[in-house]
């Protein structure tokens, strides 16, 4: 996406509802004015929510919708902050010390017999020891290769020197991470900066929209939580799933799309809901109604539910609990259940 030609933030809660809209995301006002508070005060605003619920989805729409560009830090267990926010080129700089070498022979003297790291280490890098007290020469090839040229940003950087007015960076399934990873952010959260010992410190260009996204596997630290704006997203009521529905779906007949948001919507209802380890997201929601439209079929009955129960669940019991008994049930009409 182009920048230059960034659209402005909607200027109301309705207006961004409608600007969502346009790109196929379906926000309810509770979602939709936490964002547009997140936009107006340039805050960081934490989802949570169960998988499927569109967090992920709702900051592609951001992206579409403000066009700016989608950064994504996927976040997992063992994530180090240099897959985060940035790395040297090690084999470049080393290059670079290789032919300086070669015009300075007390630098060949050094560093020569080392290894990549251990020959930055020569030259001073923070954390590293010293072979031998270096020459003038040697200190000016160490301001060399910590240029601009060997530095390979990674998505924190990447979204801090987004060029005005900035990206929208998708800091995804953060409760994947761990503590430590959690503390790293809390520079990046609180002051849209970051600081890297051999450049110093990396303000923001411009301001970059952030999500954080959790399926809240494990509590997040408050600290994380302070510099954020929170909001839970829940399954959606049936209304706004059907909207989603014809909207992603645009082949299901009306008669389909209603009775998928409704069997959905009930299925994560009690008592049913406590049959499943998971219940379907939207996700599940529009791919079984691709599945049915390809299928053609016209109603959805027990025997079709039993064939497809693959396309909702994703666990082994989950798709054995969805009995032809329990489909029955769901397919009742909803009078029928009082």
């Amino acid at each position: 996406m182009n920048s230059l030609n960034a659209a402005p933030v909607p200027a109301s809660i309705d207006a961004l509802v409608q600007a969502l809209q346009s790109v196929g995301y379906f926000a309810d006002r509770r979602l939709a004015t936490a964002v547009f508070l997140a936009l107006k005060l340039q805050r960081p605003l934490l989802l949570e929510g169960e998988p499927g619920v569109g967090k992920t989805a709702l900051a592609k729409a951001l992206s579409e919708v403000l066009s700016r560009s989608l950064i994504r830090l996927q976040c997992y267990d063992g994530l180090e902050q240099r897959e985060a926010l940035y790395e040297w080129n090690y084999a470049a700089q080393l290059l670079h010390m290789r032919a300086a070498e070669m015009l300075t022979p007390t630098l060949r003297t050094d560093v020569s017999s080392l290894p990549p790291e251990g020959a930055l280490a020569a030259l001073g890098r923070p954390g590293g020891g010293s072979v031998a007290p270096m020459a003038t020469a040697a200190r000016d090839i160490e301001a060399e290769v910590y240029q601009d040229r060997y530095l390979i940003r990674r998505p924190l950087l990447q979204a801090l020197q987004a060029p005005a007015p900035g990206a929208v960076l998708l800091i995804d399934e953060v409760d994947r991470a761990d503590e430590p990873f959690e503390a790293f952010l809390l520079e990046y959260l609180g002051e849209y900066q970051v600081s890297i010992p051999e450049i110093g410190t990396v303000r923001a260009t411009a301001t970059p929209v952030t999500l954080l996204t959790s399926n809240r596997t494990r509590d997040l630290h408050d600290a994380v939580k302070r510099r954020c704006l929170y909001h839970w997203l829940d399954y959606p009521e049936r209304e706004r799933e059907l909207a989603i529905v014809r909207a992603q779906v645009p082949g299901a007949s009306e008669a389909l799309a209603v009775q998928v948001a409704e069997f959905v919507g009930r299925l994560r209802s009690q008592p049913f809901a406590n049959a499943f380890q998971r219940a379907p997201g939207i996700a599940e929601s529009v791919e079984w109604a691709k599945a049915l439209v390809a299928l053609d079929t016209i109603v959805v009955d027990p025997e079709v539910v039993s064939d497809t129960a693959g396309i909702l669940f994703k666990q082994r019991e989950d798709v054995a609990a969805l009995t032809r008994d329990m489909a029955v049930q769901l397919l009742q009409p909803a009078d029928a259940d009082a």
